[in-house]
């Protein structure tokens, strides 16, 4: 059973990087063919695509948030992170890691609990 985590600041001031963690366990973050993504859901508002890495560690980012938006892994620990620059009142959100497969954006099927992150001085 795959199983994902978050961890990271639950406030961050504005102008700063947000930077989370998700942590996987029950499977390799490396097998083929899936992709690890973000995803977040700002208060009262759908859920918004942030970004995702591959298996073989390419990434792509949604075009809204791309030149803020950094996603990285760390293999020996099974470990992708996300940071997004810059942020504004308007990046306050759940944040959720999930796991996609075949493609970018892909079915997403299992997720972390979330963590919410709120951006304020």
């Amino acid at each position: 059973q795959v199983q994902l985590q978050e961890s990271g600041p639950g406030l961050v001031k504005p102008s700063q990087t947000l930077s989370l963690t998700c942590t996987v366990s029950g499977g390799s973050i490396t097998k083929n063919f899936y992709y690890w993504g973000w995803i977040r859901q700002p208060p009262g508002k759908g859920l918004e695509w942030v970004g995702a890495i591959s298996f073989s560690g390419s990434t792509n980012y949604n075009p809204s948030l791309k030149s803020r938006t950094a996603i990285s892994w760390d293999t020996h620990k099974n470990q992708f992170t996300l940071q997004l620059s810059s942020v504004t009142p308007e990046d306050s959100a759940v944040y959720y890691c999930a796991r996609e497969w075949g493609q970018f954006g892909g079915h997403l099927d299992y997720w972390g609990q979330g963590t919410q992150v709120t951006v304020s001085a």
